[in-house]
C-alpha cells in the first residue's frame, strides 16, 4: 500500500530535525499501536542520517548489541559494545556533538521492563551534554499513559526534558475516502461505511483490508471472520500488555459499552461491582473510551454515557471478545450471522459517528455534542454549535433517510432553544446518502 496523508505531521517533524542541526531535540511521539507512526517516520527521515531502535522485552545486553550494530551500519561509525544503555546513550550523545541525525527510539516505555533506571540515567546525560549536542531524538510509545507518566509528571526525571509533542492519529474521513476509491472506484456508501467500521483510520487495518481485496460489506466482513483472521486476536493483542493481569474486569466493561450499556449504573449492575476506578483509567489514563454528557450539562452532571472512540475495537468488543467461545472454537459463521443480524443497527451507531467526525474535521463548530434529558428520552444524535456566527445545528441521523423526522427532531430541541434566543437554528437529516 502506497503512502497517504501525514503532511502535517512530516512538516512537524522535519522541522524539529532542521531545528536539531543547531541545538538538540527531543520529541514525544505517541499513537495508538498500528496507527502508522514508523511508517510515518521513515517517510519523514529518507533523506537524513536516521537510526531506529525497537526497545523489546528482553535482556539489556542484547538490546545494545542490536543498537549497536544500527549505528555502525547507518551511520558507519564504530560505536563500541556496551552491556548498559546508559553507557551506549552517553556515546551517542557525544557522538552527536561531532555529527548531525535522527535517532527514533520506540516503544520507549518498554524501557520500565528492561531496566528502570534508565529515564534518570538519560536525564542526567541529556542535561548535561544537550547544549553542544546536535540529535533529533524522538521516544515513541503507543501506551499513553506511561508516556503521559515519564514526560508529564513532575516526580520522574524525564518530566520537562521534551521539546516538542506529537499526537499521531487516525486518517481523517477524506483519507480513507480517497484510499477505497484508489483501490475500489464504484464503492458505494455501504462499503465506505463498513470500510469505515473495521478500520476506523488507522493503517495497519487499512492495509490488512487493500491486501485481502477487501473492498465492500461482504468482502471485509468475510475477510474478518475467516480462520486465521489478522484481526480475530488483534482486540486482545493490542490491549493485554497495557492492562495486565487486571485485563479481565477492564475487557468485560469495553464489552458492555460496545453492547450499548454506556452508563455507570447499567455496567456495575451487570457485573456486580464498582467500576469508577476502571472507567477513570480508562478515559484518562488509557485514551480508550470517552465520558460524554448531554449538551448543555454542567461539568459535574452525572448524567454521563461513555463510549469507546475507537471503530475496531468497538466492533471487537461487541462482536468478536463477547462472542469469544464461538471464535475459540472456530465457529465463525455463528459469530458472522450474528453481525449480519444486528448489521443495521450496529452500522447506524457508527453512522452517527462518521458524521460527528466529519462535522470536527470541518472547523465549523465550537462544540459538537449529542442530546438527552435528565430521563434518558428526547434524544439528539448532533448537537453542533457556532458561537461565533451564534448558530446551532441539530442533526438526525438514519440509514434509511425515509425514517428521518425532522418535525420530531424540532420538537425534542424545544428544551435547548428557549435557552439561546439569539441563535439561528437549522435541522438536518443526515443518513447513507450524505456520506
Amino acid at each position: 500500500m502506497k503512502f497517504y496523508d501525514r503532511i502535517t505531521e512530516i512538516t512537524a517533524l522535519q522541522s524539529m530535525e532542521q531545528a536539531s542541526a543547531e541545538t538538540a531535540q527531543m520529541t514525544m511521539m505517541v499513537g495508538r499501536r498500528r496507527v502508522g507512526k514508523t511508517t510515518l517516520l521513515k517517510n519523514a527521515f529518507k533523506s537524513v542520517p536516521f537510526l531506529y531502535f525497537f526497545v523489546a522485552k528482553k535482556n539489556e545486553v542484547l538490546l545494545c548489541d542490536e543498537f549497536s550494530r544500527e549505528i555502525s551500519e547507518k551511520l558507519e561509525i564504530p560505536i563500541g559494545s556496551y552491556s548498559h544503555f546508559s553507557e551506549l546513550f552517553r556515546a551517542i550523545m557525544q557522538l552527536s556533538q561531532r555529527i548531525n541525525f535522527t535517532l527514533v527510539i520506540d516503544e520507549f516505555q518498554e524501557f520500565r521492563t528492561v531496566n528502570p533506571s534508565v529515564f534518570s540515567d538519560m536525564q542526567n546525560i541529556w542535561d548535561s551534554t544537550k547544549e553542544s549536542s546536535k540529535i533529533n531524538l524522538i521516544l515513541c510509545a503507543s501506551v499513553y499513559s506511561m508516556m503521559h507518566r515519564i514526560f508529564e509528571s513532575s516526580k520522574e526525571p524525564l518530566f520537562g526534558r521534551a521539546t516538542a509533542r506529537l499526537v499521531v492519529k487516525a486518517f481523517d474521513t477524506n483519507t480513507i475516502k480517497e484510499i477505497l476509491s484508489n483501490y475500489h472506484p464504484n464503492y458505494t456508501n455501504e462499503d465506505l461505511l463498513a470500510f469505515y467500521m473495521i478500520s476506523g483510520g488507522i493503517a495497519k487495518y487499512i492495509e490488512q483490508l487493500v491486501n485481502k481485496k477487501a473492498f465492500t460489506k461482504k468482502t471485509i466482513l468475510n475477510a474478518l471472520f475467516t480462520e486465521g483472521s489478522f484481526f480475530l486476536a488483534e482486540g486482545r493483542d493490542v490491549l493485554i500488555d497495557a492492562f495486565g493481569k487486571d485485563y479481565g474486569n477492564y475487557f468485560s466493561i469495553l464489552s458492555l459499552i460496545a453492547s450499548s450499556k454506556t452508563d455507570r449504573g447499567q455496567i456495575e449492575s451487570t457485573l456486580n461491582m464498582d467500576v469508577g476506578g476502571y472507567l477513570e483509567r480508562l478515559e484518562k489514563e488509557y485514551n480508550i473510551i470517552q465520558r460524554n454528557r448531554p449538551f448543555g450539562a454542567k461539568e459535574g452532571s452525572r448524567s454521563n454515557k461513555y463510549k469507546l472512540e475507537d471503530c475496531f475495537l468497538n466492533f471487537w468488543f461487541r462482536f468478536i471478545y463477547k462472542y469469544r467461545s464461538a471464535v475459540e472454537i472456530g465457529n465463525l459463521h455463528y459469530v458472522l450471522d450474528i453481525v449480519e443480524r444486528d448489521y443495521e443497527t450496529y452500522s447506524g451507531i457508527i453512522l452517527e459517528k462518521y458524521f460527528r467526525t466529519k462535522m470536527i474535521e470541518s472547523k465549523e463548530f465550537s462544540d459538537i455534542q449529542g442530546y438527552w434529558n435528565s430521563k434518558g428520552e428526547n434524544e439528539i444524535d448532533i448537537v453542533a454549535v457556532n458561537d461565533v456566527e451564534k448558530r446551532i445545528v441539530f442533526c438526525e441521523v438514519k440509514r434509511n433517510p425515509r425514517r428521518i423526522n425532522l418535525g420530531e427532531l424540532e420538537n425534542k430541541a424545544k428544551d435547548i432553544i428557549v435557552k439561546y434566543p439569539k441563535f439561528s437554528i437549522e435541522y438536518k437529516g443526515l443518513s447513507l446518502e450524505d456520506m
